[in-house]
């Protein structure tokens, strides 16, 4: 996969990312707050997003982002080169937009964007084997801003198991070694895409908290890529954080957008108030299932069973839909205390302890 036209889209994209969905009902709510901290814990920033979209995500809250690197599905020596060519490239392009974007290395980058209206973006990769079998390479990306990595993405590496495997291990050897070093050197570890081995493993070896940046609740949909509550509570009295993606087959088969209320909330009730975030792992274009973006996903991810699409929620298809989440928690009942927590400060405050 070449990193421009993950960065770029495909050709037809860029007239989507200005366009409303007319296809579909789009995400709109009223104006949160304009006073809290809206923190996406794994979302996505593209090249091809117009000035007007990231307009409108800024005019949603959002001021921080966790980001992805590059395609978690390599491995060893072109896992490493790619992952530092990504850093280059998404410097590059994020120095470009100074007006909206802030490349971000500690929490004191979140305040200073808050001030001046723009979004503190912080690096992640959703594996860890551009570090190879050398915990040097944990502080080289350090140097270079990376700030979270994932211990697998969905198979087996060195460091533990994803969640396809179906014989995979636990944490390895050397996994327990990679998170000694990151707790060292003040790098998250996250266990989104383990297995329940791995994870458990993890957060029972991690000195720190930990973060599960986009996942979901098992005990209300049984996906390999979701949690069960035990693991969930075990995080939490750990103080770690655990956030609620947006990827709809996680949660249903279906358009019923309030299964994803169903999941955070059943997230707040296991792990309490104070460990629960939103990871929205989605593009913030809005998006039709045309021809162009189904081959611009399967470039990215490969085959993906058709009776999935969409991925996302109608409802939640498009740059304000951070808004949406807002409106909808507070009609949940959840206090405008708790929104701000799960929205941002919950995530906020975990990168203050770990990260600095």
């Amino acid at each position: 996969m070449d990193r421009r036209q993950f960065l770029a889209g495909a050709t037809a994209l860029p007239i989507m990312a200005s366009m409303p969905n007319i296809a579909s009902g789009e995400a709109r709510g009223y104006p949160w707050n304009r006073r809290s901290l809206i923190f996406d814990a794994m979302g996505e920033i593209r090249e091809v997003y117009q000035d007007s979209l990231i307009e409108e995500m800024l005019a949603s809250g959002i001021r921080a982002i966790c980001i992805t690197l590059c395609d978690p599905k390599v491995q060893e020596q072109e896992a490493y080169d790619l992952t530092m060519e990504w850093i280059l490239e998404y410097n590059r392009f994020l120095d470009e937009k100074p007006q909206y974007y802030m490349r971000t290395t500690t929490v004191k980058d979140i305040d200073r964007a808050r001030q001046q209206g723009k979004m503190a973006v912080f690096y992640l990769t959703q594996n860890s084997t551009h570090f190879r079998r050398n915990l040097d390479n944990v502080d080289i990306f350090y140097k270079l801003g990376l700030r979270s990595s994932q211990i697998t993405y969905n198979h087996q590496n060195w460091a533990g198991a994803g969640c396809e495997e179906p014989n995979g291990s636990g944490l390895t050897i050397f996994g327990h070694e990679m998170v000694e070093k990151m707790n060292d050197i003040g790098m998250l570890v996250d266990a989104t895409h383990s297995n329940e081995a791995t994870t458990l493993d993890t957060i029972n070896a991690s000195r720190e908290p930990i973060i599960i940046s986009h996942s979901c609740c098992k005990d209300l949909y049984n996906h390999p890529r979701n949690m069960p509550d035990s693991i969930m509570r075990r995080l939490a009295q750990k103080g770690g954080v655990f956030c609620v993606t947006q990827m709809r087959p996680f949660m249903t088969t279906d358009q019923n957008t309030q299964k994803y209320y169903d999941h955070i909330m059943h997230a707040i009730n296991v792990c309490g108030i104070d460990h629960v975030g939103i990871g929205s792992d989605r593009d913030h274009r809005r998006l039709t299932m045309t021809d162009e973006y189904i081959a611009e996903l399967i470039r990215e991810e490969g085959h993906i069973d058709p009776a999935e699409y969409p991925l996302y929620f109608e409802d939640l298809n498009g740059p304000r839909r951070m808004e949406v989440i807002w409106d909808n928690l507070k009609a949940r009942g959840l206090s405008e205390g708790d929104l701000e927590k799960v929205m941002g400060i919950n995530v906020y405050n975990l990168y203050e302890q770990i990260i600095g």
